[in-house]
């Protein structure tokens, strides 16, 4: 399915990335999942780092037919070869990951392609390189990524200026910081612990789906 840019850019509002090291007793990532995107979440990123191919494909697939029920576009990160095998909506990668090869050639012209960028001149390659958003970041501290930079609000805003695609801010945003984010040019926030990590991640989602639209309401 092709998505257009306006698609894309709303879809960007409330942007969840998984992680199953929340995972409580009993629970399955497929569970806490439903309950996010039926709590409003708009977007969501399967991220898996150390799972076996048979097991990881096993959940995206399951993934995949989750967001095609409740209609959110449903990306994997890094991996192509789990994203073409589930049929994912499209795939986010890395800077590193677009060096030396055409992941646009790859996933074909239909799929999305998100990339990571810190700076105007890689969210600028990224356009080129033929994403159709562009994920941004550490825009606060953040656990996942030990070595991931703090960009500054005017980084934020230079990047956001530069590129026509839409861009969803990630990094250590939570509902007590995403208001600052207001006036940046974001389309919407990524999360993960700010989510999954929560007691309530339904809960969650609802308040942080509210304070995302109150942050985009907000650049005027």
């Amino acid at each position: 399915m092709k998505f257009t840019k306006d698609e894309i850019r709303q879809s960007m509002l409330l942007y969840a990335v998984t992680d199953r090291m929340w995972l409580r007793e009993g629970q399955t990532l497929a569970q806490v999942t439903e309950r996010v995107l039926q709590s409003g979440a708009t977007f969501l990123q399967l991220r898996e780092k150390e799972l076996a191919h048979d097991a990881f494909l096993a959940e995206a697939v399951e993934l995949k037919a989750l967001c095609a029920r409740y209609h959110v576009p449903f990306v994997v990160n890094d991996a192509i070869d789990i994203a073409l095998a589930c049929g994912a909506d499209g795939v986010h990668v890395g800077q590193s990951d677009i060096v030396g090869r055409d992941v646009r050639a790859m996933i074909g012209p239909d799929r999305l392609l998100g990339i990571s960028a810190n700076t105007v001149e890689t969210a600028v390659a990224a356009q080129r390189a033929g994403a159709d958003y562009i994920g941004v970041g550490a825009v606060f501290g953040t656990t996942t990524k030990k070595d991931a930079e703090t960009l500054s609000a005017e980084a934020l805003r230079a990047i956001c200026g530069a590129v026509d695609i839409p861009v969803v801010a990630i990094g250590g945003i939570s509902k007590d910081n995403i208001a600052q984010l207001s006036g940046s040019g974001v389309d919407g926030v990524a999360v993960i612990s700010a989510i999954y990590g929560q007691p309530d991640p339904a809960a969650a989602t609802t308040d942080l789906l509210e304070r995302a639209r109150n942050m985009v309401s907000a650049h005027g």
